[in-house]
């Protein structure tokens, strides 16, 4: 049955998106009122509750059952496609503007990664790329999200994140190609085992959400208001890589551990440094928050899959605990954000 609910700051409770066909809006003083049936109601009070402890949750049942997600490996790199295609599909080309911001940032990504790597591997091979693709990892497409909660520059943000993707796709086949699991293989037989897979997976959905939006752009900005929908895709592939990692860790002798307990170190390390050395370029730019982002939010679940698959399946530790440090920090971005308003 459908009821109409007049509610007063329901921005309190649950959000209200334009596309969402289950609502009808109709603005009146003090109060909004909505046309929904008490089951929407519901979903989407639960969903509201639910979201904001996803991750715990997901991390947590990848690690108690790891096996049965372990087992669920091979479906990552599709979660990574899905996530990636439905962010592009909601992304306007018009917006993407290039900066000097966005040079300084590739430059330290790319080459940052390798003068960690260098500068740890004379002590352990795992732990220094466990701490690389802490930096190489291209930037998390929640970051425009976070961004704009800490009223930033959300173009910026989608920019450098296309920007980022883009780079990532060239240059991780040549770095793992020297330093990974495949080098004991030719170099060009190796390079292009890897660019095979990473080049589709990180390319394929921006060139297959450009080509929709030529050819159908209703059907693209449908299939992008889904958007949201990315963020349980998400989910689901931190449980499995989570599973797959512990998997790995069961594997090891009591030897590795401190190994472990380092690379998580090292990647909080990582983490810190990037968002203050992103907030310092991106205030040399006016771009504070967007520089901080753009450097320090990354796309973990990606940089979990690039170190099993081609680093010692160890190393993946270091995105595995990245996921918790960049978490911790955006949640106390935002709380200082929302206690400055």
């Amino acid at each position: 049955m459908v009821t109409i609910c007049s509610i007063l700051n329901i921005k309190k409770h649950f959000s209200i998106s334009k596309r969402d066909n289950n609502l009808s809006i109709f603005p009146s003083s003090r109060f909004i009122f909505v046309l929904l049936s008490p089951e929407i109601v519901i979903q989407e009070l639960m969903l509201k509750k639910i979201k904001p402890y996803m991750m715990p949750i997901a991390m947590t049942l990848g690690a108690v059952f790891y096996q049965f997600f372990g087992a669920l490996s091979f479906l990552t790199p599709y979660l990574i496609f899905v996530m990636l295609f439905l962010t592009y599909c909601n992304l306007n080309l018009k917006e993407v503007r290039l900066s000097h911001l966005h040079l300084w940032l590739i430059l330290i990504q790319i080459f940052g990664s390798m003068a960690v790597f260098l500068l740890l591997n004379p002590f352990n091979t795992t732990l220094a790329q466990g701490a690389m693709i802490c930096v190489l990892a291209s930037t998390g497409t929640a970051a425009p999200v976070v961004t704009g909660m800490l009223k930033g520059n959300v173009a910026s943000v989608t920019a450098y994140s296309l920007l980022s993707n883009m780079c990532v796709a060239v240059v991780a086949p040549v770095i793992f190609s020297l330093i990974g699991s495949y080098q004991t293989m030719p170099f060009f037989e190796s390079f292009v085992a890897i660019a095979q897979r990473v080049l589709l997976l990180l390319l394929l959905p921006f060139g297959l959400a450009l080509f929709l939006r030529k050819i159908t752009p209703v059907v693209t900005d449908k299939i992008g208001s889904f958007s949201g929908f990315s963020f349980y895709v998400w989910s689901l592939a931190l449980a499995v890589v989570t599973g797959r990692t512990i998997e790995f860790m069961m594997m090891q002798d009591r030897s590795n551990y401190i190994v472990e307990i380092l690379i998580a170190v090292a990647a909080m390390v990582m983490c810190v440094s990037q968002f203050i050395v992103g907030r310092k370029i991106g205030k040399h730019y006016d771009d504070t928050v967007a520089g901080g982002q753009s450097l320090g939010q990354k796309n973990t679940i990606l940089a979990i899959w690039m170190a099993q698959m081609y680093l010692n399946p160890i190393a993946s530790i270091g995105p595995g605990s990245y996921v918790l440090w960049q978490n911790m920090i955006n949640s106390y971005q935002v709380w200082r954000k929302r206690k400055s308003l």
